[in-house]
């Protein structure tokens, strides 16, 4: 799964790869080292052929639902069975988003007992576009939630040994085909739904980042204790 991520650029970087023609709520940005479900971040949906930016809380909720508690069950969707479940099987066509990281976090079992984190992320600095899907939630006070879950597929070969799976993570040239469904019909964005052929990166961290309450460069930080580096 994924369950924790980052997003650390400056938001003119971030605006320029992805070609964004407008964010909503510029103000309300700021770099984060340890995105946890349940928290905002900037997610990339497509309108009027625009790219456009909006803040959704992570952990989708179907339009659906009677409340915000199924939120913290879809942080994840699995690639293999979206058009199977309900909570997703309506959004995929309409619905897919980008959600903007530049690296995330997984938990490589150490034993029978610990879990060592690793921060995954690209070799060269660039942003890791996920795909997702988005949904708008409105509360019986009539109050609209935008959320979103993280779509995973099985591992890339280089980071198998970490975890038994990945986020779809998106090149560049993918993204207009995952999010412009208007023109792109729903089996070209499902080709999409493989492991990363691109090159990762990956370092083992510190446990800091095991709690959201910590958010700083120190999450992503290389550890260098040698017992934990003979896993790598």
């Amino acid at each position: 799964m994924c369950g924790r991520k980052t997003l650390t650029g400056d938001m003119q970087s971030i605006i320029e790869e992805l070609a964004i023609g407008e964010w909503e709520d510029p103000d309300n940005y700021t770099p984060s080292y340890n995105i946890a479900p349940a928290q905002f971040s900037p997610i990339l949906i497509q309108e009027n052929d625009s790219r456009i930016v909006r803040s959704m809380k992570w952990g989708l909720i179907p339009s659906w639902s009677k409340d915000e508690t199924m939120g913290a069950k879809l942080i994840n969707a699995r690639s293999e069975t979206l058009l199977e479940k309900p909570s997703f099987q309506n959004l995929v066509p309409r619905n897919r988003c980008v959600v903007i990281s530049d690296g995330y976090y997984e938990w490589q079992r150490r034993g029978s007992a610990t879990k060592q984190p690793v921060y995954i992320h690209h070799p060269r600095g660039r942003l890791l576009p996920m795909a997702g899907l988005w949904s708008a939630w409105t509360s019986s006070a009539g109050d609209e939630l935008l959320t979103y879950t993280v779509i995973t597929t099985a591992p890339k070969k280089s980071i198998a040994h970490i975890h038994t799976r990945m986020p779809v993570i998106l090149h560049s040239g993918d993204l207009d085909t995952w999010l412009d469904s208007d023109q792109n019909p729903l089996h070209a964005a499902s080709n999409l739904l493989v492991p990363y052929r691109g090159d990762l990166g990956f370092h083992p961290v510190s446990t800091m980042v095991n709690s959201p309450r910590n958010n700083s460069p120190d999450c992503i930080r290389p550890i260098t204790d040698s017992s934990t580096l003979d896993m790598f």
